[in-house]
Order: C-alpha cells, then sequence, then structure tokens
C-alpha cells in the first residue's frame, strides 16, 4: 500500500560514492621527492603538471556536481513516493476544493469498510497518474464516518461505502461513478468522462474506433449541429455520460450500420445484441431518455458465468421496471425451448414496463439465496415489481409461460411470501443492494463463485 512508503528508511547518502574517485585525482605535491622533480624538470614538464592539476580540479568539480544531481534524484524520487496525491477532505475544506476545481472525483469511504480499504491502493495510484494529466485530473477523499461529515454524506445521499462521485463546474453538477474500482481502469474511466460528453465523428475511422461489436454507442446525425434536437442531445449525453458512450455527426455515411443516407435529426443507438441497433427522432428529452435506457436492455437479459453478459445483468437490476426472471437449468434438454418461448413472450411485451432475464439454476446461488428461492422449484418464474412485490410460479413447463403472464397482468396471482425471515444485515432497498453489490452478492456466491 501507498501507506507503506512513509515507513521506508531514508536511503544512504550517495556521496560515499565519490570515495572511489579520491585516490587518483589526488596529488601527493608534498613529497620532498615529487616537489624536488618539480623544481628541476624542465618548464615543458612543469607546464604538464600544472595541466593535471587543473584536470584534477576539473574533475572534482565534475564528480561534486554529479553527487548534487544525484542527491536531488534521490530527494525528488523520496518525495513522490511519501506525497498523498488524493486530497483528504471534510466539512471545512470540502466546498471551498470543489468550487475551485471544474472535475473533482470523491470518494466518501468509512475507515472500517473492507471494499474501501481495497479500493485505496488503487484510488492513490490513478490520483498520482492522473495528476500529470492536462489538465490535471483531481481526486479527494472524505471519511463520511466522521461525525462532522455526515452532513455532507446526506447532502450527497451516500448510502453505501465506498461512493464515489464526480462533481463538475465547482460542485453544480453531480454525477455517480459508474466506472472500474483498478488503478488502469480508474485512470481510463476519468480521461473520458474529463472530456466532452460527445465525441464529434468526422469519418469512417472515426466511427470504427469509437463504435465496436462489444458495447453500447449512441450517435446523434444532424444536419448541423445547432438548434433543439442537438442541444437537447448534448443534455442526455451529459447526464447519461457515466453510462454511456456517445458521439455526434453531420454524415451517417461514416456509421456501420443503419441507413446511410439519412440526414437527420436522429439519434442511431448501437448495441451488441438483439437487432444490433435502433433509431429515434423523437428528440423530446424525457422521451429521448426513455428511448436509450429500454433499448439499451437486451430483449432478455441472459445470466449464467460469461462475465460479458454482466453489464447487462447489473443494467437490468438496476432499471426501475417491474422484473420477470425465469430460473431454468441450461444444461437440461428442455432449456432451449424454454428459451425460445420465453423470448417469444418477451417479444409480446415489448414496452409495457416488463423486462426479462432467463437465468442458468448452477448460475444463480446468490439469486435465489437474495429472493428466499429453492434450487426444486426451478424451473421457475418469479416477477418483482419496484415496490419490491414478488409474485411466483414454481415448476412450471415452457407453455405455462404465457398463460401465468397473462393471469399476473390482470390481477390473478397472489404475491409470493418467503418462508425464510429476511436478515436483519439485508435491510437497504433492493434496488440499492443489487446495484451495489451484485459482484459479490451474486456473480460471486453459491455454485457460481466456485466455478
Amino acid at each position: 500500500s501507498f501507506s507503506s512508503y512513509s515507513s521506508l528508511s531514508p536511503p544512504k547518502s550517495p556521496l560515499p560514492f565519490l570515495a572511489c574517485f579520491k585516490t587518483p585525482f589526488i596529488f601527493n605535491i608534498s613529497s620532498h621527492h615529487t616537489v624536488q622533480s618539480l623544481h628541476k624538470s624542465p618548464p615543458s614538464t612543469r607546464l604538464w603538471g600544472e595541466k593535471k592539476k587543473k584536470m584534477a580540479s576539473r574533475f572534482s568539480i565534475f564528480f561534486f556536481v554529479f553527487a548534487l544531481v544525484l542527491i536531488a534524484a534521490v530527494s525528488a524520487a523520496e518525495e513522490a513516493q511519501s506525497k498523498e496525491f488524493v486530497l483528504t477532505l471534510d466539512h471545512t475544506n470540502f466546498t471551498d476544493a470543489v468550487t475551485k476545481h471544474d472535475f473533482i472525483v470523491v470518494e466518501f469511504y468509512a475507515p472500517w469498510c473492507g471494499h474501501c480499504k481495497n479500493l485505496a491502493p488503487e484510488y492513490e495510484k490513478a490520483a498520482a497518474a492522473l495528476s500529470s494529466h492536462d489538465p490535471p485530473i483531481v481526486l479527494a477523499k472524505v471519511d463520511a464516518n466522521e461525525e462532522a461529515n455526515k452532513e455532507l454524506a446526506t447532502q450527497y445521499e451516500i448510502q453505501g461505502f465506498p461512493t464515489l462521485k464526480i462533481l463538475r463546474n465547482g460542485g453544480k453538477s453531480i454525477q455517480e461513478y459508474k466506472g472500474p474500482r483498478e488503478a488502469d481502469g480508474i485512470i481510463e474511466y476519468l480521461k473520458k468522462q474529463s472530456g466532452p460528453a460527445s465525441a464529434e465523428i468526422k469519418s469512417a475511422e472515426d466511427a470504427s474506433t469509437l463504435i465496436d461489436e462489444t458495447k453500447i454507442f449512441i450517435v446523434g446525425v444532424f444536419p448541423k449541429f445547432s438548434g433543439q434536437e442537438f442541444e437537447n442531445y448534448m443534455a442526455l449525453a451529459e447526464k447519461l455520460r457515466s453510462d454511456y458512450e456517445f458521439g455526434h455527426t453531420t454524415s451517417a455515411k461514416f456509421l456501420p450500420r443503419g441507413e446511410s443516407s439519412v440526414t437527420g435529426p436522429l439519434v442511431r443507438l448501437f448495441k451488441p445484441f438483439d437487432e444490433l441497433f435502433v433509431d429515434s427522432k423523437d428528440f423530446d428529452l424525457e422521451v429521448l431518455e426513455k428511448f436509450v435506457e429500454e433499448s439499451s436492455i437486451p430483449t432478455v437479459t441472459v445470466f449464467n458465468n460469461d462475465p460479458t453478459y454482466h453489464p447487462y445483468v447489473i443494467k437490468y437490476f438496476n432499471s426501475p421496471e417491474t422484473k420477470a426472471m425465469l430460473f431454468v437449468n441450461f444444461t437440461n434438454e428442455v432449456a432451449e425451448s424454454f428459451k425460445s418461448t420465453y423470448r417469444e413472450v418477451a417479444e409480446q411485451y415489448k414496452g409495457q414496463g416488463l423486462i426479462f432475464l432467463i437465468g442458468d439454476v448452477d448460475s444463480s446461488q446468490g439469486a435465489f439465496q437474495f429472493f428466499g428461492l429453492k434450487e426444486e422449484q426451478a424451473p421457475l418464474l418469479l416477477v418483482q415489481t419496484n415496490d419490491g412485490q414478488k409474485y411466483l410460479k414454481p415448476t412450471l413447463g415452457a407453455d405455462d409461460i404465457a398463460p401465468w403472464l397473462k393471469e399476473y397482468k390482470e390481477g390473478k396471482v397472489s404475491p409470493y411470501r418467503k418462508s425464510e425471515p429476511i436478515p436483519e444485515t439485508n435491510n437497504e432497498p433492493v434496488k440499492v443492494v443489487v446495484a451495489d453489490t451484485l459482484q459479490e452478492l451474486v456473480f460471486n456466491s453459491g455454485k457460481n463463485g466456485k466455478s
């Protein structure tokens, strides 16, 4: 950890390096024989002796300067090691620090928090690297467990630790940090966040660099970069920049997919699933945001051991929509029948406030524990509303999916009550728990954690 640097004893002085140079370059002119030889030597010999003395003097000066430079270098290295690049803020200096910086990242932490301790060295490494960015990106931290700082924690709606916030324009704009938690990932994420919310695409090469087949990317196509539609698009990009990447262009011909002759204004969302891209021409800000959020969730989110699906699982659980979750053993011979039928049903309910996930039983032990389910109930279908109500259909067949969901929509299904009491420590709102601890709670628990 970085704190260990402060315990290192200072390195030995580099001056002993000069000891090896003393003997060859100090002339013993006090010796009787040397003095006599100098007196008796001809002028040319005396001249050579004087030259040697001058050379010795120059070498001495050179190595003295070398020693000073070496000392300075060692001191600079010591200072770099001991310096803390993460600013420590509290209730007395928080406002001044935030006001002073156009872009600052603040970590709200608690000293007892294990995740905070794991983040600390990575956060410090990132802060050190980003201090040389042009312009510098400032990282800070606040002990939100300190009584005097709890008002700050309340003001910024801190519900767990560590929580990172990106503050812009002197604190006028507040954004959730949703990037990686290791140094390299933090650096890359914050470099993007500190730049423009939307990148201009001027060529097919630009589009190829920004848009790939593994992530969601949103592009606004406009005849010119002005007008209400463009302003609304840029406002959306600023609002959602922590969740998505945005670009804008004057030519759809640069884009890899979709109609290339359109002149806009339109928004095209590229995605690595379903229909691969989708367009919208409604630039009402609320409608546009809903379009992005709904289009970025697969028709059926897959929940298994494949980490490429995990970002979509997190997005799924973060959504305020009612959730339908089908759990089936993917190795079972009936799994494909379930998947096919479930997708057909999901297509029918598109846009009706119901989103769909299919999970492999062997990969979902953490979810089973969280929702109070039992493995012997699978195949099962669980519906959870935004207020936490749950509806369960255990041991169902593929043909039961559509009729049961129809009954649920008609209000004919009673809420499910799990028999086990809710653990006292599991007292956060469902959305917060799932969003903040999904990796630990679901991906790394039960059988899934052993795979």
